[in-house]
């Protein structure tokens, strides 16, 4: 039977599955989950577990991530947000110097950088980085390369059990998140603690800074573990290569080891690197027993699902490789179709308000209009004089006479209120006679208006046009706009001229 990450959530529960998140550590076979509950600043271990594939490739991606989700189901987990470790064999770690030191400006130009060093297609990997130094010189980074197939391979098949994970971390990154969530720092710590956690396949290396230099970001390496390697001698090579890489801020006078196969000889160890040896208990650390662990594939496993499922938590840069590929749109996604709902809902509820209050006013108006036309018989007998168009303004009524009765005075209107057409061409013949001669005048038309005449016509040049212009202005003619351009040598005007008030 396939089961359905949908059908997890019972609506019957309450709502704390809003404050679980899950973290699941992928390996090529095997996958370790943890189920964390928030509380405030305190999480607690709500179920971990383990499984394996048995099939190849994407198959057994697909299958892992069905037996994840019935591994939840079986035990009633729920989450609102899952968050996913990339086991080390998976990517690769390279240290990358940038010119830069805003993010934003790292951001854009690492994959150039990192290409420098790599010895393959920059496009078929997937990029996550952080800075660990800066100065004026530049920065320098972690870089953590993947796959984009095996990212995508990891993707598709979550995605197709209803599991979208907000982050995909190297696991060394996650692992680093919970030492710093569960394990507390020597109470005499003057110098760099150097961390080393050994699970049955891989090795992690993770400086603890000082707590003079505690906000300085630690110092974190991966190495892979043979079955039949000496572990000492791995361990103490790492750690002699971690001190003399350079990166390290400050001095390192203390190594706390965690060996899933306990085969480590801490004496041994102290001879050789001259500094303090001792273990550190994981399980003890992360306030859980020995008898909740039982379904994980041990105490490493454990921490570094239990580090991915702290990622909601992080402030500062996730080493994120969702934000080169394949970007998290989940919570987007939701916004998006959060904000719709909300604009359709004020939408309808502006509608409602706008109709009930047009019904208001049209009920108003109603009553106003019928009792307007009862009582308007009544006033009208009563009001003096005749009513105004309700079209034409009075006083544009006014004006428009004023200027009649000034036109009969001046002659260019009759008596009875008929337009003077005579009196207007007159004044402009006149004009034309006066000047004609002399500037070899050519008229193309003359169309006299109620209030103005418009002429259209050429002369030889620009100082006969103009001194047409002043023989119409001397009988008696305004000229209130005028057009003139030069055509085939010929001076071209167009003027509308009114006669002088």
């Amino acid at each position: 039977m396939k089961y359905n990450l949908r059908n997890i959530v019972f609506k019957d529960l309450p709502n704390v599955e809003h404050h679980n998140h899950l973290g699941v550590y992928l390996r090529k076979n095997t996958a370790t989950v943890v189920c964390l509950g928030s509380q405030g600043q305190d999480n607690n271990v709500l179920g971990c577990f383990s499984v394996s594939g048995q099939r190849q490739d994407v198959q057994n991606l697909q299958e892992m991530a069905s037996l994840i989700v019935q591994g939840c189901s079986d035990r009633a987990l729920v989450f609102s947000e899952a968050a996913v470790a990339l086991d080390c064999a998976m990517f690769m770690q390279h240290n990358v110097h940038s010119d830069f030191t805003d993010p934003k400006q790292i951001a854009s130009t690492v994959r150039f950088d990192t290409e420098e060093i790599l010895a393959t297609d920059i496009a078929n990997v997937a990029i996550a980085f952080r800075i660990i130094s800066s100065n004026q010189a530049g920065s320098q980074l972690n870089v953590f390369t993947a796959q984009r197939k095996v990212l995508s391979d990891i993707l598709l098949s979550l995605q197709s059990n209803n599991i979208d994970p907000i982050t995909i971390e190297p696991d060394v990154n996650c692992l680093s998140r919970f030492i710093d969530q569960n394990i507390s720092p020597l109470e005499s710590q003057q110098a760099g603690t150097l961390l080393g956690i050994l699970s049955q396949h891989s090795g992690y290396l993770v400086v603890r800074p000082s707590s003079a230099a505690a906000q300085k970001t630690p110092t974190v390496r991966t190495f892979l573990i043979g079955p039949t390697q000496n572990r000492n001698e791995l361990l103490a090579r790492e750690v002699l290569m971690t001190i003399a890489s350079g990166q390290l801020d400050e001095p390192i006078n203390c190594l706390k080891v965690f060996d899933s196969t306990g085969s480590i000889d801490y004496q041994q160890l102290k001879n050789r690197l001259g500094m303090e040896v001792g273990s550190i208990d994981l399980v003890g650390s992360a306030a859980t027993d020995h008898q909740s662990l039982a379904e994980c594939n041990g105490p490493a496993d454990f921490a570094i699902a239990y580090g991915a499922a702290l990622a909601h938590q992080e402030k500062t840069q996730s080493i994120n490789f969702r934000n080169d590929f394949m970007p998290y749109q989940g919570k987007k996604v939701q916004l998006q179709k959060t904000l719709k709902f909300a604009c359709y809902s004020v939408t309808i509820l502006m509608l409602a308000v706008g109709l009930y209050f047009q019904a208001s006013l049209w009920k108003v108006n109603r009553g106003r209009s019928a009792a307007s036309k009862k009582f308007a018989k009544d006033y009208s007998a009563v009001m003096l004089g005749k009513k105004p168009p309700a079209e034409t303004s009075p006083i544009t009524k006014l004006k428009s006479e004023l200027g009649r009765i000034k036109d009969v005075k001046r002659g260019l209107i009759s008596k009875e209120g008929e337009k003077s057409i005579s009196a207007k061409l007159t004044l402009v013949l006149q004009a034309f006679n006066n000047i004609a001669e002399n500037t070899d005048l050519n008229i193309e038309s003359v169309t006299i208006a109620e209030r103005n005449i418009n002429i259209a016509g050429d002369t030889s040049s620009r100082g006969n046009t103009l001194r047409l212009f002043e023989a119409i202005k001397k009988a008696g003619l305004e000229i209130q706009q005028q057009g003139l351009y030069t055509k085939e040598s010929r001076d071209n005007f167009s003027i509308t001229v009114v006669p002088k008030n």
